[in-house]
């Protein structure tokens, strides 16, 4: 590899899917000033709202988690005008 075009920041790093807290140890350059404790080694740590150990494509479950409910919500509301539209 070519010296001098490699960010010096690279290092380990734990990503944690705080839907399901599932972490992820992988090599990143994100500044993060969290740590967390994972077997025994403390890394830093970047949290994630989904990841594939979350998403309903990967997980096979249709409904989105949806932290602030926004999806919820408008398909509430789709489900009530199309109740009303068929009457």
């Amino acid at each position: 590899m070519k010296k001098g075009i490699h960010p010096e920041n690279y290092r380990t790093v734990a990503f944690k899917d705080m839907s399901n807290g599932h972490v992820y140890i992988t090599k990143s350059t994100v500044n993060t000033k969290e740590t967390e404790l994972v077997d025994g080694v403390e890394y830093p740590v970047i949290k994630l709202e989904i990841s594939s150990s979350s998403h309903p494509f990967y997980t096979g479950k249709m409904k989105l988690v949806d932290t602030a409910g926004r999806v919820d919500k408008f398909n509430n509301r789709f489900k009530k005008t199309q109740e009303i539209r068929n009457k």
